[in-house]
């Protein structure tokens, strides 16, 4: 009886521990706060295959900074230095695939409150059209790890960086 007893209990805690549950189509544990900043990043996803430059500068945070990853400080920018790559980079890219596979989220805050900052580690898989130089259309397709940083303004996710 006692060897049945503990099967049994090895049996539940097993079936308690398979049905963890995660946001849809990741390996994020599911909160609610874990899936508003995932489906912002899914909105900022969007945007960037319909190549739609408005609906970006709407999504970051006037403090925005991009450092670029690199230590040289020459290539950093603010929010309107994002405006400037949107409005020529992007634009002259046609044909936008980007894949966001979502491999962590860090959060400060365990409920949502303005000021809450949240962290998502991604694998970016992106391809896109571009004219060279010489006007001949060419297809690079770019794979990076990158880090979205997002705040919470009280109403939605703004990022902050990684744009």
């Amino acid at each position: 009886m006692t060897r049945l007893s503990v099967l049994l209990l090895a049996l539940s805690i097993a079936a308690c521990a398979s049905h963890a549950t995660f946001v849809t189509g990741t390996s994020i544990p599911f909160s609610d706060s874990n899936k508003s900043v995932l489906d912002a990043v899914e909105e900022y996803r969007l945007a960037v295959e319909r190549g739609d430059a408005d609906a970006l500068m709407l999504m970051a945070a006037k403090q925005y900074w991009e450092d670029s990853g690199t230590p040289s400080g020459s290539d950093d920018y603010g929010y309107e230095g994002l405006r400037n790559v949107l409005l020529t980079r992007l634009q002259r890219a046609s044909d936008i695939r980007y894949s966001v596979r979502y491999m962590n989220v860090h959060q400060q805050c365990t409920e949502l409150k303005p000021g809450c900052h949240a962290q998502v580690d991604v694998m970016i898989d992106a391809s896109f059209t571009i004219a060279d130089a010489f006007g001949k259309s060419k297809r690079p397709d770019k794979r990076d790890q990158n880090q979205l940083v997002l705040e919470w303004d009280g109403k939605r996710w703004l990022f902050l960086s990684g744009m």
